[in-house]
């Protein structure tokens, strides 16, 4: 039953029965992984989609240069690697846990078997995509319009949005990242994230308090984007 409460939290699966929820749950094969683990790497087959029931993982692609480009960092109750199951092809990215986690795992071909009895499900996997796809495009013309402040500002409040937390400050981004994955996140480097930072902190528009960010005056950060 544990795994039907994770499973009405996903997208994937609104609008699904009881029966057809508890049908899914017992297919799901649930692992451990410490921080630092790979999931799976980018270029492997993708033989399954993923549950992330606690903790966090980062998706990351490595650039022709080398760098890592960060993608998205999954939290719990989100699903992810979900493009694997339409084309059978490889992994796009990498997975890497950055908490400790438990995850729930769907084997594809099993999925596939549910999606053929249940067209609802084929509908919301699209939906989900759809999603990704809107952000995967917002973040291309972003790199390709904006130097590196206007870059770092539409990822802060990119942030704020989704894992934004509201306090007498302003409002709290919910998660502890460094400056080269800042860096990683704008396709720029650790120290012109430094820099930009320190900006940001002159400007009052953000403070930082333990690795979190704070944003401040949210109103400055959107003078960038105009």
């Amino acid at each position: 039953m544990e795994n039907i409460k994770y499973l009405k939290k996903i997208p994937l699966f609104f609008g699904l029965s009881d029966e057809q929820l508890l049908e899914i749950s017992q297919l799901i094969l649930e692992r451990s992984y410490k921080k630092g683990r790979i999931i799976f790497m980018e270029g492997e087959p993708g033989e399954a989609i993923y549950i992330l029931k606690s903790g966090l993982i980062k998706l990351t692609k490595r650039l022709e240069d080398g760098r890592e480009h960060i993608l998205h960092f999954v939290h719990a109750g989100e699903v992810f690697a979900e493009v694997v199951l339409f084309d059978g092809g490889n992994y796009p990215a990498t997975s890497e846990v950055q908490e400790d986690s438990v995850v729930g795992v769907l084997r594809n071909k099993d999925i596939e078997r549910l999606i053929s009895k249940n067209p609802v499900m084929a509908v919301e996997m699209l939906r989900i995509m759809s999603r990704r796809l809107r952000t995967a495009q917002e973040k291309v013309m972003n790199l390709a319009l904006h130097d590196t402040a206007r870059r770092l500002a539409f990822a802060l409040l990119k942030m704020a949005e989704e894992h934004g937390i509201k306090n007498s400050q302003g409002t709290v981004i919910n998660m502890s990242l460094t400056n080269q994955e800042l860096a990683n996140l704008t396709g720029s480097s650790r120290e012109t994230i430094n820099r930009m930072l320190n900006s940001f902190k002159r400007a009052g528009a953000i403070d930082v308090d333990r690795q979190q960010i704070v944003i401040l005056a949210k109103n400055k950060l959107e003078d960038l984007l105009r």
